[in-house]
């Protein structure tokens, strides 16, 4: 199975801008930081719409908003642009041939392809008044109402292809993906050079991902909306599993919606009995949804071959969206943990050298969503326990099993960091206290810790507690990554086959110490969440949303965007306010 985890970094870690060459930028009018003495610069004195747009845009430019709004996520004020766009070109009418306006009209309803609303673009009001102008002798102010009301909405249009509709940084307040080295004022001259050149759909074409795990999301996308057109999935009666060796109704439904999701081949008659081939299918369909693959039918493999088309139609859109967050590049080695996907891997010049399974955060312990650098490993490590873990985990224990603190070589310390007598401590009222559990295979964090400075005290770490990897469902720790195989990923890391071989590090576990040893190259590491995955095949597949995080991106995609009323008929009254909306 190709996993997305790797398409996604071989292709564009997490989808790195496409740019097109300088050379293009060069040649078309620049965005770039301004200062309000740009204001001195006026339209042509024979250039009368050029003179309408400039005074619609007066008190824009009275305003002078910054061009970044969201610095963390470098998003953009699309009305700092569209004036910045038409000061560069003394106030000219950028949208003077109708082929262009052709282009942009058609481009605009592609969008719903890559899982966006092109009624936030207000497709009827500009060929309405395409229409009209075509039809009368427009006035200057009526075409400079269309020509900055296009501009306006081609960038916003783009923009949302290139760098997504929904900032993240508003729905998680710790979001730290930076862009490095990503210039939004890049992506913008771009756009304009595309328009300079009368290549409008160019510029529709190039601003998404170009990578192929996007394309296949936006095939699956298309394939699915077709799912749906055609009346969607068939439904199966639900109420009692469905196992190898039965005959009915139900089974004949089952044979028929996993032969729609591709899993199963077609039959010209239809059949109601549970072989060998429906065995074989449903066992495939479980360990691509994230399911236990026991060739059973069982309720959650029921619930999860209902859910209805519509649904992972909005899953894939969230995830696309998704893509077009993360444009920036990272090379070498770096580490990635799929949430959602319960896994993670190293890799090395784009491509993956090692995976192991992980266990990740309970869903009300949820594991964060961040990047950070690895810097040194701790073999042979205490823990310290947490308060959350102490008050909500291990108090009731103590209080019921007096032993439990020695049973686990669990040390009470006071606040100077003295070892106490676990009898004289009032577990009904304790304060000012530490428990830490000694090194060793038992100790919870294992033989070693993979650590990587972060305001939420989380690491990739052994674990004594191994029978749970071989479970489908692995969101079970308290917030921090288990990993199967962490001695391996810890050989990766340290990249010193004559030290840190497999021999040398056994020999440093051997000697029972707790050491902490700094990396001789500090590792980029990333948590990231998304639930759709990719078979070999280029089919979606869907992974459980583990903490519900599709519900925000969805309901921000599907919020309606608020751009300025295209108004004919009061032509020349403003157009653009700043800041109503953001990219």
């Amino acid at each position: 199975m190709v996993h997305l985890t790797r398409l996604f970094v071989i292709s564009r870690m997490f989808f790195m801008g496409f740019l097109i060459s300088g050379a293009a930028v060069a040649q078309t009018s620049p965005i770039a930081p301004v200062s309000p003495t740009s204001s001195m610069i006026v339209a042509a004195p024979d250039d009368i719409v050029g003179q309408a747009i400039q005074a619609e845009l007066a008190p824009l430019a009275t305003a002078f908003p910054p061009l970044l709004t969201s610095p963390r996520h470098q998003r953009v004020d699309v009305s700092r642009v569209v004036m910045d766009f038409y000061t560069h070109r003394g106030y000219r009418a950028a949208w003077t041939r109708d082929s262009d306006v052709a282009q942009l009209l058609q481009s605009l309803s592609d969008t719903q392809a890559d899982g966006l609303d092109p009624a936030d673009f207000r497709i009827t009001e500009l060929a309405g008044a395409q229409t009209q102008m075509q039809s009368m002798l427009p006035t200057a102010a009526q075409r400079a109402a269309f020509d900055i009301a296009a501009t306006r909405t081609f960038i916003t249009a783009l923009l949302q292809l290139r760098r997504g509709k929904v900032d993240p940084a508003r729905l998680d307040m710790h979001w730290n993906f930076n862009p490095v080295g990503v210039d939004p004022r890049e992506d913008v001259n771009n756009f304009f050079a595309a328009l300079d050149s009368h290549d409008v759909a160019r510029a529709f074409t190039q601003a998404p991902p170009q990578e192929a795990v996007y394309v296949s999301l936006r095939m699956g996308l298309a394939q699915l909306r077709n799912v749906r057109d055609m009346g969607g999935w068939p439904k199966i009666a639900e109420g009692q599993s469905l196992k190898p060796g039965m005959d009915g109704a139900a089974v004949a439904q089952l044979r028929a919606r996993l032969a729609a999701g591709g899993y199963l081949a077609p039959q010209r008659t239809p059949r109601t009995d549970y072989d060998a081939a429906v065995t074989a299918a449903v066992k495939k369909y479980q360990a691509e949804q994230y399911l236990g693959a026991d060739g059973v039918a069982g309720a959650a493999t029921l619930a999860a071959l209902n859910v209805p088309v519509e649904a992972r139609i909005d899953q894939v859109r969230v995830n696309m969206e998704r893509a077009r967050w993360l444009l920036y590049k990272l090379q070498g080695t770096f580490v990635i943990v799929d949430i959602a996907g319960y896994k993670v891997a190293l890799y090395r010049d784009g491509k993956a050298i090692w995976r192991s399974r992980v266990q990740v955060g309970k869903p009300f312990r949820s594991t964060p969503v961040f990047q950070a650098e690895i810097t040194y490993v701790t073999f042979n490590p205490t823990w310290t326990v947490p308060p959350t873990i102490l008050v909500e985990d291990m108090l009731p224990k103590i209080r019921s099993n007096p032993g439990y603190l020695a049973a686990n070589r669990i040390r009470v310390l006071d606040r100077e960091g003295n070892v106490l007598d676990a009898a004289s401590v009032d577990w009904d009222n304790p304060r000012g206290l530490t428990l830490r559990q000694d090194a060793g295979p038992e100790n919870s964090l294992g033989q070693v810790v993979i650590r990587f400075p972060n305001d939420y005290a989380i690491y990739l770490h052994d674990t004594p507690h191994r029978e749970l990897f071989a479970k489908p469902f692995r969101a079970t720790s308290s917030g921090c990554i288990r990993v199967e195989n962490p001695l391996q990923l810890v050989e990766l890391l340290f990249n010193d086959p004559v030290r840190w071989n497999s021999a040398g590090i056994q020999a440093r576990l051997a000697n029972g110490k707790t050491e902490n040893i700094r990396l001789p190259v500090k590792v980029p590491v990333l948590l990231a969440y998304w639930t759709v995955d990719l078979s070999n095949d280029g089919r979606v597949m869907f992974k459980p949303d583990i903490y519900g995080y599709d519900t925000a991106v969805l309901r921000g995609l599907n919020r309606p965007l608020q751009l300025p009323v295209l108004d004919w008929q009061r032509a020349g009254s403003p157009a653009v306010v700043a800041g109503q909306n953001q990219q």
